[in-house]
């Protein structure tokens, strides 16, 4: 008997995670050379820095002054989500012509399951680190070095170490490779190129700061509560979290476990959900097409609202005046809202008509090419969805829906 969805095993995760990258993307596309001191800010705030920068002391988080203080040499480039997912465009690209299914986790990381490219390129390689350099240092989120460790299939290991390599030979820029179950901790053991054994995933996961979680508000209330690591959230009972935290730390929950392999009554949705808008005249700039993306996430936000879902997973496809079919998924550990989804179909669109995969001066290959027309069609597909109504009942069985205690009392 074939399992439900929620029942199902593993799934081994290969996770590319390209570090800086919003310090890559402004090297990329607007020539800041990534080898010098640069920290990348989002209100007043350093969310990104090169390796150098790092060296003289500047984290995440830092306030701009504070930043320049300890580095006075440091460029400053403001933070731009459309830049990032346009230079990010062509590692993905690249990942594509190696295995299929690769979803785009944010700029910057994506996520394929491992199992398909593992048995097609079989094979041992030599172990060690999974990633382009010797020796990767810490993003500054707190995720240092470390051994690679794991035994790992050769399968797994093999591409992952032919991925590396393509998107360096490709696209000019470095990469780690995580292997675990799930996507979550496949992302958190590229932080140190690591192969999480399988069924290992919730000791390696035990031991990690709330702060992985990547919820602040969230982490700031578990900490108040004495709950400071994914090993102590995973042990508190299901039910409690839900009724005494809500939805998404729910969601949370159960990443901090490792059972993001086992979804949240995730299933195919029926036709009926995706929303397609035709254009008499085609989308041939990036502000026409932003201005569009923003009407059909609404559409399709309201959509799921009367539905009483939530997305998790989205699809985006386009067609060109050419005949050209272009498609890309996106996908999140929470929930999409409808801005969330205009964000990431501004962010596709402008990686497709931008067409920005070559280093200011020439250097680095074109790939893949500018579509040769305008979108003439483009459909969201919501390609995994949560129900929300009945969430207790559903997904956490008598337990949650009788539940009156409160955590931290």
């Amino acid at each position: 008997m074939t399992p439900r969805p929620d029942e199902a095993g593993p799934v081994r995760t290969l996770f590319v995670w390209c570090p800086d990258w919003p310090v890559v993307a402004a090297d990329i596309v607007d020539g800041v050379s990534a080898a010098g001191p640069v920290a990348v800010l989002h209100a007043n705030r350093v969310i990104a820095c090169s390796e150098t920068a790092r060296a003289e002391g500047v984290r995440r988080g830092l306030r701009k002054r504070e930043a320049q203080s300890r580095c006075p040499e440091l460029t400053v480039v403001d933070h731009d989500p459309g830049r990032d997912a346009r230079a990010f465009e062509p590692v993905v690209a690249t990942v594509e012509e190696l295995a299929a299914g690769v979803e785009v986790v944010r700029p910057g990381a994506c996520a394929l399951a491992a199992r398909g490219p593992a048995r097609y390129f079989g094979g041992k390689r030599p172990g060690g680190r999974l990633d382009g350099r010797p020796g990767a240092e810490s993003d500054g989120e707190g995720h240092g070095d470390g051994d690679a460790g794991g035994a790992g299939s050769g399968g797994e290991e093999a591409v992952a170490e032919l991925i590396v390599e393509r998107i360096a030979e490709s696209c000019g820029v470095e990469s780690q490779i995580g292997l675990a179950d799930g996507v979550f901790a496949a992302g958190l053991a590229a932080r140190t190129g690591r192969v999480v054994p399988p069924g290992d995933t919730p000791a390696f996961l035990a031991d990690l700061p709330v702060a992985a979680l990547g919820r602040p508000s969230l982490t700031d209330l578990l900490r108040r509560l004495g709950v400071r690591t994914l090993g102590d959230f995973a042990a508190l009972p299901a039910g409690d979290v839900l009724a005494r935290f809500g939805f998404d730390a729910a969601l949370a929950h159960r990443l901090a476990a490792g059972r993001d392999h086992r979804p949240l009554a995730v299933r195919r949705p029926p036709p009926d959900l995706a929303v397609t808008e035709t254009y008499d005249d085609p989308l041939d700039r990036v502000d026409a097409a932003a201005f569009a993306a923003r009407a059909l996430a609404e559409r399709l936000g309201d959509i799921l609202a009367g539905h009483g879902l939530a997305c998790t997973r989205l699809g985006i496809e386009a067609v060109t005046g050419h005949g050209q079919e272009l498609h890309r998924v996106w996908r999140h550990d929470g929930l999409l809202t409808a801005a969330a989804i205009a964000d990431r179909v501004r962010w596709q669109l402008d990686g497709w008509l931008s067409g920005t995969n070559r280093r200011p001066g020439g250097a680095g290959p074109v790939t893949p090419p500018r579509p040769t027309a305008g979108i003439i069609r483009l459909r969201l597909v919501p390609e995994g969805v949560l129900a929300r109504a009945g969430l207790q009942a559903g997904l956490w069985g008598t337990a949650a829906r009788n539940a009156t205690g409160h955590i931290g009392r």
